[in-house]
């Protein structure tokens, strides 16, 4: 069974959707959890996207992710490691629930770093998102049914916009 990459019009019932899940979220985290940020591109407001919400918590501490696994476990999600990126993990979404990707990150994460930066990037470059939302569509017609082929595509665009953005990064504050 194949997963077609597709590529929707912005919905903005996307950050009503994270809201729910980081509110879940971060009331079984409590303290555990710096921030519960919403990143990828349904984090843009007007950007198209595939209709998955991408979500990245920010931990207080490495030592923390034992428990983070088992809290969430009780939410339904399933670990799934590291998947093969350093510096996050990966999480299997409930199978009841919205599609969302949810990834828990040690503190001074660089794959955090870089989900934020390049997020408020799009945030406040419009032309770079119009651009980044072309491409995305140019890629899912041309991937539908590769979506390795279809990311490993947009990794030229990434680097670049992420080679412009600030190397100063400080964490969001705390998302209570």
């Amino acid at each position: 069974m194949t997963d077609p990459v597709i590529i929707e019009d912005y919905d903005p019932l996307w950050p009503e959707r994270f809201a729910l899940l980081r509110t879940r979220i971060g009331a079984a985290l409590g303290s555990l959890a710096v921030a519960i940020e919403h990143v990828g591109s349904t984090a843009v407001p007007g950007l198209a996207a595939k209709p998955t919400i991408d979500m990245d918590i920010l931990l207080r501490s490495s030592a923390d992710l034992p428990l983070v696994i088992i809290r969430l476990a009780s939410l339904g999600y399933e670990h799934r490691g590291d998947l093969g990126v350093s510096g996050r993990e990966a999480f299997r979404t409930p199978p009841a629930d919205f599609p969302h990707h949810l990834y828990v990150c040690p503190p001074h994460s660089q794959e955090f770093q870089r989900h934020i930066a390049f997020r408020n990037h799009l945030r406040t470059h419009a032309d770079d998102a119009r651009a980044y939302a072309d491409l995305k569509r140019n890629l899912a017609s041309q991937f539908r049914e590769d979506r390795e082929a279809y990311n490993q595509a947009k990794t030229g665009f990434v680097t670049e916009i992420l080679s412009r953005t600030s190397r100063n990064f400080s964490p969001p504050c705390a998302y209570h």
